[in-house]
C-alpha cells in the first residue's frame, strides 16, 4: 500500500512540475488552460478484451490541457449490483499526457504519459502504467503505443490501430443536425508477464481486437455521438482462460457527451 501512495503522490507531482516547465517553454500565446468534460452511458465495460463489467456503466471524466500537457481523471460508475458495486465507484484513473510532433515532420507525431488506477470498493491491487505512442497524420492514421505496467503485472501492452472520419453523412432532420461518421480499429498484443498477471497464461499472445463506428453530432454546443463497439479475444488461448466472462466475443451500445471550455 505504502508503494501505491509513492507512486500516487509521483504522479501528482510530475503533473505539477510539468505544467510549470512545459509552460515556460511554450509560446505565451499558446499557454491556456483548457478544460473538457466527458461522460458515457455504455451497456457494458470492455477494457482490452476483459469484461468487466457485463452491465450497463456510466464513466464520467475530466481533462484538463495546458499547451501539450494534459491531465486527466476519469472514473467507472456500476449501476448494476453484478461487481457488488451498484451506485459506486469501482475505478479511477489518473492520467498524464505530453502529445507533439517532431519538430519539421509534422506528419509524425508522439505521445508519453502515464496513467495510475485505482479500484475502490474493489479486490483489485492499484497498478501505475507508462507509455509512450507514435501517430503517422497519412490516410487511416495508424498510430501504434507501448504501455509498460511498472507495478503489479509488470508486463507490457501494444496497441495498434487505425481511424477513418467522414464530416457528414445524413442531417437528423431537413437543414438540421449533421451526422458524422468515424471508424476505428486497434489490435492489442500483450507480453507473456502481462497475460500472466490477467490472463493465468505466461505466453505472448495477440490479445484483442475492437472494431468501433461513431456518429457524431453537436447539440447546443455539446459534442454527441452514438457508438457502436465490437470487441473480441483473438487468441485461443486466452479465450480458454478467460476469467471475466463466459463470453469472449462482445457487442455493445454507448452514448457519449463532451463539453469543451
Amino acid at each position: 500500500m505504502k508503494k501505491k501512495k509513492i507512486l500516487l503522490s509521483g504522479l501528482i507531482a510530475l503533473m505539477c512540475c510539468a505544467v510549470s516547465a512545459f509552460g515556460e517553454a511554450q509560446d505565451p500565446n499558446s499557454n491556456k488552460i483548457s478544460v473538457e468534460l466527458t461522460s458515457s452511458l455504455a451497456g457494458k465495460y470492455i477494457w482490452r478484451g476483459q469484461n468487466l463489467s457485463d452491465d450497463p456503466v456510466f464513466q464520467p471524466g475530466l481533462n484538463i490541457g495546458y499547451g501539450k500537457l494534459t491531465a486527466g481523471l476519469w472514473g467507472n460508475m456500476d449501476l448494476s449490483n453484478i461487481n457488488g458495486n451498484s451506485g459506486d465507484m469501482s475505478e479511477i484513473d489518473y492520467s498524464l499526457d505530453y502529445s507533439d510532433n517532431f519538430g519539421c515532420l509534422e506528419w509524425l507525431g508522439y505521445s508519453v504519459g502515464a496513467i495510475y488506477y485505482d479500484f475502490p470498493g474493489t479486490a483489485i491491487g492499484d497498478t501505475t502504467e507508462i507509455y509512450g505512442g507514435l501517430s503517422l497524420e497519412v490516410p487511416l492514421s495508424p498510430s501504434v503505443t507501448v504501455y509498460h505496467d511498472v507495478d503489479e503485472a509488470d508486463g507490457s501492452y501494444v496497441s495498434l490501430s487505425v481511424e477513418h472520419s467522414i464530416e457528414k453523412i445524413a442531417d437528423l432532420g431537413p437543414g438540421l443536425l449533421p451526422i458524422g461518421l468515424d471508424m476505428g480499429a486497434s489490435l492489442g498484443w500483450a507480453s507473456g508477464s502481462y497475460d500472466k498477471y490477467y490472463w493465468g497464461t505466461d505466453q505472448s499472445k495477440m490479445q484483442d481486437l475492437t472494431f468501433v463506428a461513431s456518429f457524431p453530432t453537436e447539440i447546443i454546443g455539446v459534442d454527441v455521438a452514438l457508438n457502436l463497439n465490437y470487441v473480441m479475444l483473438v487468441s485461443d488461448d486466452i479465450r480458454d482462460m478467460d476469467t471475466y466472462g463466459t463470453a469472449s466475443d462482445f457487442f455493445f451500445v454507448s452514448l457519449s457527451l463532451a463539453k469543451s471550455f
